[in-house]
Order: C-alpha cells, then structure tokens, then sequence
C-alpha cells in the first residue's frame, strides 16, 4: 500500500509542475500582443481626433459600444457567465468597430493605415486566444450579443466618435486582462471608471 500511494503523489506533484509548463506558452503570447496592441492604442488621440473634423461621429451597433459599464452589468445578471466569454465579445465587437472605421476612411486618409494596422494586431490577439470548447455554448445574453452585431438590419444604432470608441477598447482590455498589465504602483482597479478619470486628469495637468 506505501508504493502505490508514493507513486499517486508524485503523478500528482508532476502534474502540478507540467500544467503550468503547459499553460505559460498561450498566456505569454496572449500578453505580447495585447502589449503591442496597447502600445499602438495609446497614438489614438492624434489618430482618433486631430485627423477628424470636431464632433465627427460613425453608426455603431448598440452593442459595439463596449464599457466598463457594460462588462459590470454582465458580471452581475449573467448566470454562468465565464471570463472568457466577456473577452470574446471585447474581441469581437472592437474587430467590428475597427471594420466600421475603415468604411468611412479612404485610403489617402491620414488614419487609414493606422486603424489597418490595429485590424491587423486584432487578427493576431485573436491566433493566440484559446479555441472554444464545442461543448460549451455561451450563455443566451452573450449569444444575443453576437447577433445583434453580426445582424445588418439591427435597430439599435449609435453615433459615437472614433476616439471614444478606441477609448472604451483601451479601458476594457484592461479590465479583462488585467494580469498582462501590472503596475509599479501596486493592483490597479482597471474596471473602475475613477481609475480612468484620474489618470485623465493627470494627463490634462501634465499638458
């Protein structure tokens, strides 16, 4: 009885050591491109304001403007609702604002290149997501989400300006992966608005 139970532990203590040998790879690369594409999202003021005419606003699904509020409100009415499920709707909803963005620029646009190449870092956060389960179906109110800004006859549009639209990405790509972004000054509350509202008013004081 001593030997087999010798041997279960140390199965056991290996598989401790292997998962998350495992697990690093996908979290590493998840947190490399999230950094890239922060980085580039930090340029959207000049690219998202200065480039357009003041007050110039776009027509977004309901659903595509994506907050902190929102992320909140599905966290408490939601049964079942999973991380992974919220971090595929930022990744779907902002690949879908970026596409809207890039309708209404033409090429020569001084943003056109700039909103491709966030295009084009979505596709590549989005090789190192990891695939859905078959087995697992979102629940009904995220699937209702996915609809709604897939549906070309939706009802429920907004006008919202494109550098608010990049700030609401920015913000809740934070909150949802907020492990890829620690801070010198100790646990940031990413998904809180006054966080944001601060470091706002530090930039404005700064300028």
């Amino acid at each position: 009885m001593v030997r087999p139970t010798a041997w279960l532990l140390g199965g056991l203590l290996g598989l401790m050591w292997v998962i998350p040998v495992l697990m690093t790879p996908t979290t590493i690369a998840q947190c490399t491109s999230l950094k890239t594409l922060e980085t580039k999202l930090t340029d959207r003021r000049r690219n998202m304001r200065h480039n357009f005419p003041i007050n110039y606003t776009i027509r977004v699904h309901f659903e595509e403007v994506f907050k902190l509020s929102n992320i909140s409100r599905l966290r408490v009415r939601v049964v079942d609702l999973e991380e992974g499920d919220l971090q595929d709707v930022w990744l779907l909803v902002n690949q879908e604002v970026l596409k809207r963005i890039l309708r209404v620029l033409p090429e020569k646009h001084p943003s056109y290149k700039y909103t491709a190449d966030l295009e084009d870092l979505f596709r590549k956060v989005q090789q190192v997501f990891p695939p859905q389960s078959d087995e697992k179906e979102p629940p009904e109110r995220i699937e209702d989400i996915y609809n709604r800004v897939k549906e070309p006859d939706s009802k429920g549009w907004r006008f919202v300006t494109p550098k608010s639209l990049l700030d609401n990405c920015y913000r809740t790509m934070h909150c949802l992966f907020k492990n890829c972004f620690p801070s010198e000054d100790g646990e940031q509350d990413y998904c809180s608005t006054p966080h944001w509202r601060k470091g706002r008013k530090r930039q404005l004081q700064e300028t």
